[in-house]
């Protein structure tokens, strides 16, 4: 149930939003720099690189990385990350796609640099609720002045359903986000008619985290 449901959303509901509100993402800019996290093989990852954009993304699965880089026919090479043990990264023979396969908390973060945009394509989602004050530490830490950071959430009864993907209240994004961010809910989707998860409402939010 929770794989149909993470596979419904994540093919449909995000995608389209995302190709909705792309220009306000982008604002027509050139070649920045752009990061996913817990990636997974999200076809967005070749559209920004066909537009031109540097795109780095962290994903623990190494098979969910190679069947990324095989569905979109394209090349890579890989080699280790020498300060994490097992971990990898992995690079598109263009070179304008790099995936890390680690855990997205052991992210070397010196190396991988600052970002201009992160969509957050339902990352923050699948965080153990626990662990939301580290992710939201490590997305901020990533961040370029001038940011704009596109985060997809969904809001439904937590008594009747637990996720994943879990529930995420507006108050959390603003505590955890909210001493650097402008926080603009962007749209709001009634998913219900899609899902079966015993809840009375549920609703996929966008929303659009800019500098303060």
């Amino acid at each position: 149930m929770i794989q149909k449901l993470q596979l419904i959303l994540k093919s449909t509901l995000i995608v389209r939003l995302l190709r909705k509100h792309l220009d306000t993402f982008l604002k027509g800019e050139s070649g920045l720099r752009v990061f996913f996290p817990l990636c997974g093989k999200a076809v967005e990852m070749k559209w920004f690189a066909d537009l031109g954009h540097s795109v780095v993304g962290v994903e623990i699965s190494e098979l969910g990385i190679r069947e990324f880089f095989m569905e979109q026919n394209l090349t890579y090479s890989e080699e280790p990350i020498t300060e994490i043990p097992g971990a990898k990264v992995f690079k598109s023979s263009s070179g304008n796609i790099l995936l890390y396969c680690c855990n997205i908390f052991d992210l070397p973060r010196a190396n991988v640099g600052k970002f201009d945009r992160i969509w957050d394509r339902g990352a923050f989602v699948a965080v153990n609720p626990s662990d939301r004050g580290r992710y939201a530490g490590v997305m901020l830490s990533l961040l370029r002045k001038g940011f704009l950071y596109l985060m997809s959430v969904f809001s439904y009864d937590p008594t009747k359903y637990e996720g994943p993907p879990f529930y995420v209240p507006h108050s959390e994004i603003q505590a955890l986000f909210g001493t650097k961010c402008n926080i603009l809910c962007l749209e709001k989707v009634d998913a219900l008619e899609k899902l079966n998860v015993g809840s009375d409402y549920f609703f996929e939010k966008l929303y659009l985290l800019t500098e303060k």
